[in-house]
């Protein structure tokens, strides 16, 4: 397929009438085009005459003419029917050998290029359309295209285009995608989470020291520490320090959706007038071990892990409530959730099952949303069901459940497992703890 970037003068352009019904002119649009011309470039093929014909860039063309501008950039593209062309080469290459993401991607992009609505490359190629739209997304990357070059898979290519122009993000992603590609999207969904905890620490550090406060790591009880806990301060009469007199502060997030904690602190207390007594408890405790220190790091990552595995796991069980069918062997799922979990599902969030069926509405104040949504859907009352059960049992797996797996927590994830979800490293830690057996499920 050729293309090239030309100048052409907009009134030797064609454009047919019924590619937009109304080409909304309006005087602002047609000033600005006079002013600074067209920026972006239409696109158009050569008719059997050589003609140029606009295939979009409708709008844009009609504004260049009214505006009197002599030359326009035309992306001059082969003709519609090539569309039709590529489309039967993807499906016969898929045929005889599968294309790679890589290959689908360029003809997808190649039929865009020449105007080809989503919907109807989707149609002609039998792609699903949400997968011929991250297609075109990503060849508008070029993160993107390069990472298909390279043989990465869309979704692959997608995520490393998100973490653009973070090395230490995109060096972690290729590790997982060397290394254990079926956990790209847990890892990937927990670095979102990072980013946006880091965000939002930086706005309140930002906050923090404009109020004159010191932002450290940790506010200590020792003499070496940063700053110290006010408690542990008295000034020569015996006054302990209030948060209004306090100079530093440690900000604290751990959820995306949490509230940030402020611990406020003393630095330099000494040259403040303060003097630090110690308590026989923190004077037997001393710093954290080694072993310690490793604990809390895991603690730490596993905790996040968790909340990035919820995200990544609600999205499977909304996809799997969507489906025009319920999942194998629902019916069975939904008598042992009942009846061997049923302490479990007493409190079922009706919010939270409306939301994973895709029936939420603002202000649902007495909780019909998932009744209307039945009614609504009287052939499939079957989503409701589930969306309930899925709703009780998100709630039991919170994220410290690795720490304390049980029963419930495993027959939950065992049973998403068996309906194409893809375990967590950690949500593997609930699921195959050996105290959690539960051998007749397994049948």
């Amino acid at each position: 397929m050729s293309h090239t970037l030309e100048l052409v003068a907009p009134v030797s352009l064609l454009v047919d009438t019924n590619v937009r019904t109304q080409a909304d002119l309006t005087p602002a649009f047609v000033a600005n085009i006079k002013a600074n011309g067209v920026l972006t470039p239409i696109t158009a093929h050569r008719d059997a005459e050589g003609a140029l014909r606009v295939l979009y860039g409708q709008r844009r063309t009609l504004a260049a003419v009214e505006a009197g501008l002599p030359a326009m950039p035309v992306y001059v593209v082969d003709s519609p029917e090539e569309a039709d062309r590529l489309a039967r080469q993807v499906a016969e290459n898929d045929q005889r050998a599968a294309l790679t993401d890589g290959d689908r991607a360029e003809a997808i992009h190649q039929m865009a290029l020449l105007g080809v609505p989503a919907s109807q490359i989707a149609k002609k190629t039998g792609a699903a359309k949400g997968t011929v739209e991250q297609a075109i997304k990503a060849r508008r990357n070029e993160t993107a295209t390069a990472a298909l070059g390279a043989g990465r898979t869309l979704d692959q290519a997608l995520v490393l285009a998100e973490f653009e122009g973070d090395a230490e993000a995109t060096a972690e992603l290729e590790s997982v995608i060397a290394d254990g590609p079926e956990q790209l999207e847990h890892v990937a969904q927990r670095l979102r989470n990072d980013r946006a905890i880091a965000a939002r620490l930086a706005e309140a550090r930002t906050e923090a020291e404009a109020q004159g406060l010191t932002v450290v790591e940790h506010i200590g009880y020792y003499e070496d520490a940063e700053a110290v806990r006010l408690y542990l301060l008295t000034d020569a009469e015996g006054n302990q320090p209030t948060e209004e007199q306090a100079n530093a502060v440690a900000l604290y997030l751990y959820d995306t959706d949490g509230e940030i904690s402020r611990q406020y602190g003393m630095a330099n207390w000494a040259e403040h007038g303060y003097t630090l007594r110690r308590s026989d408890a923190h004077r037997s405790g001393g710093p954290m071990t080694e072993e310690q220190k490793a604990e809390r790091k895991t603690l730490i990552a596993n905790n996040k892990a968790m909340d990035a595995a919820q995200t990544v796991r609600r999205d499977h069980v909304r996809t799997l409530l969507s489906r025009k069918t319920a999942p194998k062997g629902w019916q069975r799922f939904l008598a042992l959730a009942h009846t061997r979990h049923h302490s479990v599902l007493r409190d079922r969030p009706a919010d939270l099952a409306a939301e994973l069926a895709g029936a939420a509405k603002e202000n649902d104040y007495l909780g019909t949303a998932l009744a209307e949504h039945v009614a609504e859907h009287p052939a499939r009352p079957e989503v409701a069901l589930l969306a309930l059960a899925f709703a009780g049992l998100e709630e039991h797996v919170d994220r410290q459940a690795w720490r304390r797996p049980d029963a419930a927590q495993r027959f939950y994830l065992s049973q998403l497992a068996e309906w194409g979800y893809t375990l967590s490293d950690v949500e593997k830690i609930i699921s195959a703890d050996p105290e959690a057996a539960e051998e007749p499920e397994a049948q």
